[in-house]
């Protein structure tokens, strides 16, 4: 049976590796496409920035969990 700790593991691993993803394909385009290097570098900070907010919403979680549990 799934609980719903699995399913915030499953829901965290899966934003880990697609913020991974999403900042490797920023830089390989980057690399590749000079023309539109502003609009990647753009792209591959907007990710690192949704990758600290979403750790730190899930932090924020654990911390309000452990506090009234």
């Amino acid at each position: 049976m799934v609980t719903m700790d699995d399913l915030s593991k499953a829901i965290i691993l899966l934003v880990r590796v697609g913020a991974v993803a999403r900042f490797i394909y920023c830089m390989v385009r980057l690399a590749a496409a000079e023309e539109q290097a502003a609009q990647y570098k753009k792209r591959a900070r907007n990710t690192v920035i949704f990758y600290v907010i979403a750790e730190s919403i899930w932090q924020i979680k654990d911390l309000i969990l452990y506090y009234y549990s």
